[in-house]
């Protein structure tokens, strides 16, 4: 494992891994950016010509507070509106588990996008498996903070699992790191063993199969 020093800007650790493989200037679409902590860092600090989607009203509101050119939408939707290949790089943070349709989501991404990039919590973290073994319960954690009643994700994600959904569906992976957090997630450690019981987090960055 090593440790990779939080940016000053405090983004969340995910977030700071996609912000660094992104490079200056590049085209980007944020679905659910909630208030736009990535959109501003990658605005100010690699000059992107960026813009998101997100569909709370209130989160949207503080984006456009920033500066941020923010749509209000269901990003299911509203990314049937743009042509193909607008972007360089369509990101989709924590949000994948919330999808209904995660194949039709990520090749909308990668119709009006280059490449994707997209984070999601490893549910197969040995958390979670010692909390379904030992209580007989869904798991709750820092990660999947719910109770299984009024949880806002409707499916659950392993690395292993995202790995074989990319192939079933013609999707190859550019680049990926399972990463373990702490203090809010504004911290963390890549992990390089074991990813699937360790790591609290994958993040991918995915092309067309074609590409």
């Amino acid at each position: 494992m090593s440790a990779i020093k939080p940016d000053p800007a405090r983004l969340r650790y995910d977030l700071e891994i996609v912000a660094s493989w992104v490079p200056p200037g590049t085209r980007v679409l944020e679905l659910g950016c909630g208030e736009g902590d990535l959109l501003y860092y990658l605005n100010h600090h690699k000059q992107v010509d960026g813009s998101g989607i997100e569909k709370n009203e209130a989160r949207v509101t503080v984006c456009i507070e920033k500066g941020l050119t923010v749509l209000q939408g269901d990003i299911n939707e509203e990314i049937d509106d743009y042509p193909d290949n607008t972007f360089d790089f369509v990101i989709c943070t924590l949000t994948l588990q919330q999808v209904h349709d995660p194949a039709d989501l990520i090749r909308g991404m990668l119709r009006i996008g280059k490449r994707g990039i997209v984070s999601f919590p490893n549910f197969s973290h040995w958390k979670n498996r010692a909390q379904l073994f030992f209580t007989g319960r869904a798991p709750r954690t820092r990660e999947l903070p719910y109770e299984w009643y009024n949880t806002p994700n409707i499916r659950v994600i392993t690395i292993k699992d995202f790995r074989k959904f990319t192939r079933d569906v013609g999707i190859r992976i550019i680049r990926e790191v399972a990463i373990d957090t702490y203090n809010k997630n504004r911290n963390g450690m890549v992990i390089t063993g074991l990813a699937d019981w360790r790591a609290t987090y994958g993040v991918f960055m995915v092309e067309n199969g074609s590409a």
